[in-house]
């Protein structure tokens, strides 16, 4: 867009530049750090992956690691709200970004939905410890044998309350948060790893039941498509470099930095996960839960609960945060209605963006079962990662001289594995999730064929 252009954005529609690199690291475990680790890791061990699930992730932070390197680059060098919709917009013109946001709205809104999912479980075995249980039709989605998950749906509204104040203040609080999980996490991986069974891990790599994805090798690879959910942080970092005060310097440190340190603590959690309680036991909702029962500590579940519901709640906060930036960006360039890239004149918060939102979001949480939401979150996160790479080919082609304070190394090999990861990934999961997808891109195409092409603001082809 045109500097001209731009200027249509008028006063109103920038956001604060509040945020530091601390901040954005931390933006990327409380994104990171939450249903992957406190949910996700016990259904891809006992479905998919059983004790080789720290493999898993070991292929999925590699992956993520590639990705990472061409976010870092398009973060520094286009530091704007949007993330991956802004560095399509930038190389491939208006319909591929639009496609690509659509999915970004999907992948944020779910990845949320999914996080008030496993908070509503560990809240409720942490009520049930004092006596507290709510009427199975007010505790479960439809799919799951209730009317609706009511803890879901309220800690989604809370959440989205809390956004619609104020970037730094929201950012504060998660930043505190995300010191509290962290280090229960590391308490649990120490305390875990004194009481290992490793009788457990053996044989490592189940053996294939006769389907794709049922453990062996195919298991480990769908079990590393499915918690892929887990690295959603990325995005939600590089949505926020549009408000730091040094984009060019701070996007690449909270984004290599965030990454680093979930991975390891992934690795870790399942392997004691694993270690602990037999992976076919873990498919439950509060699976670190679960792990601590067979310590026997008194008092360290209830620790580890607190913990958890911390943990996910900061994942949920992130994921709103970034979904209502996705929103403001599309709306910005005229693709969804002006109301959506309106700011507050004070908070300087995209307020009409964020309740629409977490109005969406609650509503999917209470009403959608988990392993569906964490399968959908997974497969809009893989397509995203593949077009940022793609992105950083094509704008080395096209823009070779533009500043670039952060360069991939070897960036044909690292983007074009980065590529490959992602593909081989989301081969491997389910048909039914591609279907989900398609169905969701299909209702995007006929939005932006009635609203956003006749809107659009910028003026590349489509």
């Amino acid at each position: 867009m045109t500097k001209n252009k731009r200027a249509d954005a008028g006063e109103g529609r920038e956001l604060a530049r509040s945020l530091t690199a601390p901040g954005l690291v931390a933006i990327g475990l409380g994104a990171t750090i939450g249903a992957g680790i406190f949910v996700l890791t016990g259904t891809a061990a006992a479905q998919y992956a059983g004790p080789a699930l720290s493999l898993s992730f070991v292929i999925g932070g590699i992956a993520c690691g590639l990705v990472g390197l061409c976010y870092a680059e398009l973060a520094a060098m286009i530091p704007e709200a949007g993330s991956t919709y802004t560095y399509t917009r930038a190389s491939l013109g208006r319909l591929p970004a639009w496609i690509i946001g659509w999915d970004l709205v999907l992948e944020f809104a779910v990845a949320a939905a999914t996080v008030a999912v496993g908070w509503s479980g560990y809240a409720q075995s942490l009520a049930a410890e004092f006596g507290l249980h709510l009427p199975p039709a007010l505790a479960r989605a439809p799919g799951d044998g209730g009317l609706v998950n009511l803890p879901a749906v309220g800690i989604v509204l809370l959440l989205s309350a809390l956004l619609m104040r104020a970037t730094k203040q929201a950012s504060l609080v998660n930043g505190l948060l995300v010191a509290c999980k962290v280090a229960i996490i590391l308490a649990f991986v120490g305390v875990g790893a004194a009481h290992l069974r490793p009788e457990l891990w053996h044989p490592f790599v189940p053996e294939n039941t006769g389907a794709f994805g049922a453990y062996g090798w195919s298991g480990v690879f769908r079990g590393a498509a499915v918690v892929f959910f887990a690295f959603v942080g990325f995005e939600t970092v590089a949505t926020a470099a549009g408000e730091c005060r040094a984009p060019q310097r701070d996007a690449p440190v909270g984004l290599i930095g965030s990454l680093l340190i979930t991975t390891i603590l992934y690795v870790a959690m399942a392997a004691v996960l694993t270690g602990l309680v037999p992976y076919r036991d873990l498919n439950v909702a509060d699976p670190v839960a679960t792990a601590v029962d067979v310590i026997g500590l008194s008092g360290f579940s209830t620790v580890i609960k607190v913990g958890a519901l911390i943990g996910l709640t900061t994942s949920a906060l992130t994921a709103l945060y970034g979904q209502s930036r996705i929103f403001f960006a599309i709306a910005r360039d005229g693709l969804l209605p002006e109301i959506f890239c309106r700011v507050h004149p004070v908070t300087r918060v995209p307020v009409a963006s964020q309740l629409v939102i977490g109005v969406f979001t609650a509503g999917v949480a209470g009403l959608v079962p988990i392993d569906v939401l964490g399968e959908i979150v997974s497969i809009g996160t893989l397509l995203a990662f593949c077009l940022v790479c793609a992105t950083v080919l094509i704008l080395r082609r096209t823009a070779p001289d533009r500043a670039r304070p952060f360069r991939v190394p070897a960036v044909t090999l690292t983007a074009g594995l980065g590529i490959l990861s992602c593909v081989t990934l989301m081969a491997a999961l389910p048909a039914d999730t591609w279907i989900r997808l398609a169905i969701w891109l299909a209702i995007g195409l006929a939005i932006y064929a009635g609203y956003g092409r006749r809107h659009a603001r910028f003026s590349r082809s489509g």
